[in-house]
């Protein structure tokens, strides 16, 4: 029996490190500057994230301005062709939580962060009442693991598996990043 919970025991520490990195509140908002992936997309109003939708956008990377705000590079596609997004969003002084105004206004905020490898975001629209999930990767793709997570994370705040776009899998007008071509 005390080898069994010692068992037990040894494989609830070793699974809390495997997550480790992932962090959840305390954020350190400028270990998210940089580049970034549109991995995963979901929302419960899915016009808006399917081609053409004004939410279907493609992060290119996140900078941490000196007010604490970030401003956001994307790309979207505007009659099919690849354009040039930059917003920035203001912080509410709230741990992770910033507003922004595309589409309507919105308040969005993060839900959990490993610097290195993810970041996920979870905002609602006030002006036209939907919510928006969006997963970013450091890399082009990321792990079938975190997809599923995100997946059960988007069914938490209400947004159905159906509703869930994979990204990696269109055009995000960056497949040739650092060549100029967009």
């Amino acid at each position: 029996m005390k080898l069994l919970l010692l068992c037990l025991g040894l494989t609830l520490v070793c699974a809390q490190e495997g997550n480790s990195d992932v962090v959840r509140s305390n954020f350190d908002i400028p270990e998210i500057a940089g580049e970034w992936y549109s991995i995963l997309l979901a929302s419960d109003n899915r016009e808006k994230i399917e081609e053409n939708g004004s939410m279907r956008v493609f992060v290119e990377y996140i900078d941490v301005l000196e007010n604490s705000s970030l401003l956001f590079k994307f790309h979207t596609k505007v009659n099919g062709v690849c354009t040039e997004l930059s917003l920035v969003s203001d912080s509410t002084g709230e741990d992770g939580v910033f507003t922004i105004s595309y589409d309507g206004e919105n308040k969005f905020r993060i839900l959990q962060v490993n610097y290195s490898q993810h970041i996920i975001f979870y905002l609602e629209n006030f002006s036209n009442s939907f919510k928006l999930l969006e997963l970013y990767a450091r890399e082009p793709d990321t792990s079938p693991e975190l997809k599923s997570e995100f997946v059960e994370i988007c069914q938490k705040y209400g947004v159905v598996k159906e509703n869930v776009i994979d990204l990696t899998k269109v055009d995000r007008c960056l497949q040739e990043r650092g060549n100029g071509v967009a």
